[in-house]
């Protein structure tokens, strides 16, 4: 297990200085109520007392229910400024007007609430100079798990390295609300999305295949890499001709 305390005083540390570097006034990021955000919220507060956390919810009842719910635990117990601003019309406008130039699909359509987030995160750094925390984690990264120019962009940030399983041991070191650490993660993408389900893997087995451990299901090691394999794409710089 890592040192806890290290990571936090190193991490805090990076930001500071990133703040410093960047002559900026603050930092914004997404406050979805999960287990990420939630850390990378922490982790930034700490380092800059003008954090601000905004809430999205778009769509998913999820996100207006329990999401936005833990995600104003979080900004409480650690006095995180909160906003919240809905993106559900914005979306809806956006799907209403590519209808007369395309067919989406399912994964397009759900692949628009995270860049409306970003956008908004951009807008608002941009209006108040903040630099936009990204909220991604190592295993996440490594399957591709995540949207190209959504939740995928960002200035900094500070838990990329870290695996799923560190996460939930160092929000459990930081004393993080329970019901962030306990509940199912999922992006709220659709009615009733998990994100393990979706994968079609744990993120038990993912961080197993990083980590050179055994996996725990039959055929799981195969599907980890057939994922990192094919989101590639993603992962890399995006191509120019020279």
């Amino acid at each position: 297990m890592r040192d806890y305390k290290k990571e936090f005083e190193d991490r805090v540390a990076f930001i500071k200085k990133l703040v410093e570097e960047s002559h900026v006034n603050g930092i914004v990021f997404g406050n979805s109520g999960g287990k990420d955000s939630a850390l990378v919220g922490i982790l930034c507060k700490a380092a800059c007392d003008n954090t601000v956390g905004i809430i999205m919810p778009c769509s998913s009842a999820r996100n207006f229910g329990s999401d936005a719910e833990d995600g104003r635990k979080l900004a409480e117990q650690y006095g995180i400024e909160t906003r919240l601003i809905d993106l559900t019309p914005v979306r809806e406008a956006e799907l209403d007007a590519l209808k007369d130039i395309t067919e989406m699909t399912d994964h397009s359509a759900a692949n628009i609430a995270p860049r409306l987030r970003m956008t908004t995160l951009y807008s608002v750094a941009g209006s108040e100079n903040r630099l936009v925390a990204g909220t991604g984690n190592r295993s996440e990264a490594f399957v591709g798990y995540f949207t190209k120019w959504g939740d995928g962009a960002y200035d900094f940030n500070p838990i990329s390295d870290l695996t799923v399983t560190e996460i939930y041991e160092f929000l459990r070191y930081l004393n993080a609300p329970a019901s962030i650490i306990e509940k199912a993660p999922s992006a709220g993408l659709y009615e009733g999305q998990t994100d393990e389900q979706e994968m079609g893997v744990s993120y038990a087995d993912i961080d197993a295949v990083i980590l050179g451990k055994e996996v725990s299901s039959p055929g799981a090691e195969a599907e980890v890499l057939r994922r990192h394999n094919s989101s590639l794409h993603k992962l890399n710089p995006a191509k120019t001709f020279a």
